[in-house]
């Protein structure tokens, strides 16, 4: 029989003294449901790579998803986790439904149970995560001190305030030039330096979504570098060739594709981690030459005049979203259309900084309408007329997405303003909606779905009227 057909499959044994269980952990195959304690009722997932032994020490990332799905957002990591030799773990139960400190707290049990059971190194200790679940991953250092780094994909640091001199923690973030968290990010990178803290802002084109597999591993490969630098790793020169060999590639291919300012980012990061092993006088120069193109420079103030632009555009935004939710100023929804269609036009123009800064604000102006959204539902009374203001905003930004017609529909019927719920419903209709299950099953609706006006629109779009109606 030939060897190579026959599945490899690797048992690890564990005897977990404290529940008197023996746990059998296979290596190369994400694992679910692993009990932290009989106890509580919560779970983790867990990947051991292939070449995990139970001796030694081992470096593990801890990935959190605050929608409760600790295995897929761990399969993002799993292949870098395989090349680069690190354990992956995950809770089922971390949850954006629940505070901050129960979530902090669900954390550190699952990181309890996982040193209880693993060999894991106490100075290669990681936290990633994605939108929410990785701003909860690098507020972790800031109550765990045995994390030495995170990472942070699609998302700022939750908190600067927390930050402290005393604890700093190596902090990698990974952001599209869509994304409204890109200008954040840069800004935070001068806190993050003026407090020494170790760090690096990964770049990539794109918006909020998972970065590419390569930027993952760079993430990886460069905590193994730092661990190397400071000697809690033994020092590999085929190591630290093979890494730079790769890194260096990923600059002359952005070179190539004349994207010069992400090449020029990349050479900085690789300038601070490098240094630390290897001369980097060649790398120098290949900036200073990347700084006297033209088109290096040209895009360089280009960009820099999007930033200026886009910070006033954010100040304007945020002073009138406020004063517009405080007063209930339906007039000024036609400032904001306005506003919604100058963002079009970047985005659909030809310049591409332009087109990447129109993303950010049109993701930013979302943003900032859901955050007023949850501030108003925290009230102890909740405020319907703002909620309706927030939903018909919601409509010019987001004009595909139905539930906040619903929003304006229910809320304004709730108050016998027929005349708005209908005119949303139409909008809705005339976007493509065409759930008639959700329109029976909606709230305060009772008496808008026995209108004729209700029935005509609903005949019009759907051809299902739920009452006949006549002219006379």
């Amino acid at each position: 029989m030939n060897r190579k057909y026959i599945p490899l499959v690797v048992t690890l044994f564990i005897f977990n003294f404290i529940s008197s269980q023996e746990l059998i952990l296979k290596k190369g195959v994400i694992l679910d449901s692993i009990i932290v304690k009989d106890s509580v009722q919560e779970s983790f997932s867990l990947y051991l790579p292939t070449k995990f032994e139970d001796k030694g020490k081992w470096p593990v990332l801890f990935v959190f998803d605050t929608n409760g799905k600790g295995r897929q957002a761990m399969a993002m990591f799993r292949e870098v986790a395989e090349k680069e030799n690190y354990i992956l773990a995950s809770s089922n139960n971390i949850n954006d439904t629940i505070s901050i400190s129960k979530n902090v707290q669900i954390a550190g049990r699952m990181i309890a149970k996982v040193n209880s059971i693993l060999p894991m190194h106490k100075n290669r200790v990681y936290t990633a995560g994605f939108s929410a679940g990785g701003r909860l991953a690098n507020l972790m250092p800031v109550f765990f001190k045995d994390i030495e780094g995170t990472i942070t994909a699609g998302a700022s640091l939750a908190n600067i305030e927390l930050l402290t001199t005393k604890n700093p923690f190596y902090f990698i973030g990974i952001v599209g030039k869509e994304d409204f968290n890109y200008t954040s990010l840069l800004t935070q990178e001068k806190i993050l330096n003026r407090y020494k803290f170790p760090n690096n802002i990964f770049v990539f084109d794109g918006g909020q979504v998972w970065p590419e597999s390569k930027y993952l591993q760079k993430a990886l490969r460069f905590f193994t570098l730092s661990a190397m630098a400071k000697g809690n790793v033994v020092t590999d020169s085929i190591y630290i060739k093979q890494a730079f060999k790769e890194d260096a590639d990923l600059i002359n291919q952005l070179k190539k594709d004349k994207k010069l300012l992400l090449a020029d980012r990349a050479i900085s990061e690789m300038l601070e981690i490098y240094r630390k092993h290897i001369n980097t006088d060649s790398l120098k120069t290949v900036q200073k030459n990347l700084k006297k193109d033209k088109l290096y420079r040209s895009l360089s103030r280009n960009e820099k005049a999007a930033f200026f632009k886009e910070d006033l555009l954010k100040e304007d935004y945020v002073y009138y979203l406020e004063e517009d939710v405080y007063t209930y100023n339906y007039n000024n929804l036609g400032w904001w259309n306005y506003q919604v269609a100058e963002l079009n036009k970047f985005i659909y123009g030809d310049s591409k900084i332009e087109k990447q800064m129109g993303k950010r604000l049109h993701a930013y102006l979302n943003a900032l309408i859901e955050d007023n959204f949850e501030i108003v539902k925290a009230e102890k009374t909740i405020d319907d007329e703002a909620l309706i203001f927030l939903s018909m905003l919601k409509t010019i930004t987001e004009p595909k997405n139905y539930e906040y017609y619903l929003n304006v529909i229910s809320l304004s019927s709730k108050y016998e303003d027929y005349g708005t719920a209908r005119f949303y419903l139409e909008e809705a209709f005339k976007k493509g909606f065409k759930e008639k299950e959700k329109l029976d099953k909606l709230e305060h609706t009772a008496l808008l779905r026995i209108t004729p006006e209700y029935n005509k629109l609903m005949t019009k779009y759907l051809d299902a009227a739920r009452y006949r109606t006549t002219d006379e």
